[in-house]
């Protein structure tokens, strides 16, 4: 691996009497080069095994997920983490889902992965966000108590069979001569662990170093080696920034290293600081959330900063209800490594190492959510490698995990990438509604992490839904043979009348029959697109095209990066850095047609 970067990423920490901060990311990418050593050993259990099918290395999101699926494909599966006490930890945000990343905990949890049950028991307040909007594109979020998600992560693990948990850190990878039948210069021999402990073998690795990479902390202008700080629903409530918060920032600046740095924070989660300097004049939503249930700690979400502690109890305090807080544990950026992910092919496997396996931010991503489905997918292949069986992917055009995978290995990252709905092509398709069917059933099928009774669940909803919208499309019935057809929906036995498909609605299933009937349409015309991209991808490209005032719905930056290289085929256009999907579709429809047309008038 020759490219490796460098993230900012501030995992802020602002625990307040009256009000707790976990402060989100702030990143800047740089390149640095390749290092082979991991961690900081705390303490080390010693254990009989000395080899695995796979070692996972890091207990955060990614880790978790990684080690349970792969102990669910049969592997014999060793999870290392510095302590096991912090595995399950939420070090940002007490909060899971959200608009984009509700999918990804979706298909998680439809692959059988650990985030989505995690949080279901953990959750102290769930809402729906997006709903101004179709439900292909609904954020299904759940704020959460820290504690009970922590020991529900960490009881799963511990009660997995086939996997085995170990206190220690990693401080080589060993390698040997590749395979010559399968691509790649190494092929992974196991880990070496820290403060001189012989090495434990194993067929494949996966890395879910997180924030572990070389991880330094600031604050203000303070820089330590260092890595992050350790059925009710419960009310949010909504306040504002004011000019005094604006004040402070100003008063700030000259303390303060990362804004004074030459870096851009992420877009999509800046700091109180960057947004203080972007928007002048501005106030800021600030939403205070509830840390658990037995907790008088309240997460300010909106507030993520740097500064000198001082200065962040200065500021918190002009904040209207948060007069008297107090801070409990100050906020602060941690910087880190990154692997470039163009060096990973779409299994997650490094094109490099054989049995090498990446997921979560140790490739550029931010969010819980983005590191648990990379981690389960990391898990899988890493079993499936380590057992002989070949690889798996997933589609852009099948799941949100396929898109964020694809997104990673194809356009790599320069800045810290997180989940859109709008990064979906074909997202109608892609309803967390239907993260089941879509990939529980080849879960169980052809990937093999998905447990029998959760197929079943699965099987029996499909069925039931197939039924319905079958119902739906038919003739009126009478209410005896609706009965007859859907025997599970709660209809008297003295109702006796003719009903229709929209009438049986108000039954069970009857939202995701709703969703499906006003989604068939535009999905089938997706499967349609989705088949004729993949039939077309060879189709060729003029090279006298004007993309620049081509009569299309193109971007203006799609039209310049295709007016520059001047690809010749589609499938050529297709893995063009900022050439996104939805810009192939219409390119080829405007192709096509005209492809048509050329060779029947070459013909006459």
């Amino acid at each position: 691996m020759d490219c490796w970067g460098v993230l900012l990423l501030g995992t802020h920490k602002l625990h307040l009497i009256e009000a707790v901060c976990y402060m989100k990311k702030l990143a800047s990418l740089r390149c640095a080069s390749l290092k082979c050593a991991f961690l900081v050993c705390r303490h080390f259990s010693h254990k009989a095994i000395q080899h695995y099918d796979v070692i996972v290395v890091g207990g955060g999101h990614a880790g978790t997920e990684a080690a349970a699926a792969a102990a669910r494909l049969g592997a014999e599966t060793l999870l290392v983490t510095q302590k096991i006490s912090t595995i399950g930890a939420l070090s940002c945000n007490p909060s899971l889902g959200g608009v984009g990343k509700g999918h990804l905990v979706k298909e998680v949890d439809a692959l059988d992965g650990l985030c989505g049950r995690a949080g279901d028991w953990a959750g102290i307040h769930f809402s729906i966000l997006n709903r101004r909007k179709g439900p292909a594109v609904w954020g299904p979020r759940a704020q959460l108590d820290r504690q009970r998600y922590r020991e529900f992560i960490q009881a799963e693990l511990l009660n997995t069979p086939k996997l085995t948990l170990l206190e220690g850190a990693v401080e080589e990878l060993l390698v040997t001569e590749s395979n010559p039948q399968k691509p790649g210069h190494h092929r992974i021999t196991g880990v070496k662990l820290a403060n001189g402990i012989s090495h434990i073998s194993a067929s494949s690795v996966v890395l879910t170093t997180g924030t572990f990479l070389s991880g330094s902390l600031f604050v203000g202008r303070t820089t330590t080696p260092g890595v992050e700080l350790p059925e009710e629903q419960l009310p949010c409530y909504l306040t504002y920034t004011t000019p005094a918060v604006e004040q402070v920032v100003h008063d700030s600046l000259h303390h303060n290293c990362h804004i004074q740095q030459d870096t851009k924070g992420p877009r999509y989660c800046p700091s109180i600081e960057s947004r203080v300097l972007r928007f002048p004049g501005r106030s800021h939503q600030v939403w205070l959330e509830p840390e658990g249930l037995s907790s008088d700690l309240v997460y300010p979400q909106g507030l993520s900063m740097t500064m000198p502690p001082d200065m962040q109890l200065r500021l918190i305090r002009e904040i209207p209800a948060l007069h008297r807080a107090q801070i409990h544990m100050p906020g602060y950026g941690v910087q880190y490594d990154f692997v470039c992910p163009t060096q990973l092919n779409s299994s997650l496997q490094v094109k490099s190492t054989q049995g090498l396996f990446l997921a979560g931010q140790i490739n550029g991503t931010t969010g819980y959510e983005e590191a648990a489905a990379q981690g389960l997918w990391a898990g899988v292949n890493a079993a499936r490698s380590a057992l002989s069986k070949p690889l798996v992917t997933l589609s852009r055009t099948e799941s949100y995990i396929g898109v964020l995978v694809d997104d990673l290995v194809s356009r790599g990252v320069s800045e810290p990438y997180r989940m859109f709905t709008s990064r979906a092509e074909f997202r109608t398709s892609l309803r967390p509604d239907n993260a089941d069917l879509r990939l529980t059933l080849k879960g169980f099928e052809e990937v093999g992490c998905v447990s029998q009774h959760r197929y079943k669940v699965a099987v029996r909803a499909h069925n039931h839904l197939k039924e319905g919208l079958a119902a739906l499309e038919g003739l009126s019935l009478s209410s005896h043979k609706w009965r007859h057809k859907l025997p599970n929906i709660n209809m008297s036995e003295n109702k006796s009348t003719v009903m229709t498909g929209i009438d049986i609605l108000q039954y069970k299933f009857s939202q995701r029959l709703k969703i499906e009937a006003v989604y068939k349409p535009h999905c089938d015309e997706q499967k349609k697109e989705i088949e004729r991209i993949q039939k077309e991808e060879n189709m060729a490209l003029s090279p006298d095209i004007d993309y620049l005032s081509l009569p299309v719905s193109l971007s203006q930056e799609v039209r310049e990066i295709l007016h520059k290289i001047r690809p010749t085929t589609l499938g050529a256009a297709s893995r063009l850095q900022g050439v996104t999907p939805a810009a192939i579709v219409h390119l080829l429809n405007y192709v096509q047609p005209t492809g048509h047309k050329e060779k029947k008038n070459f013909k006459s």
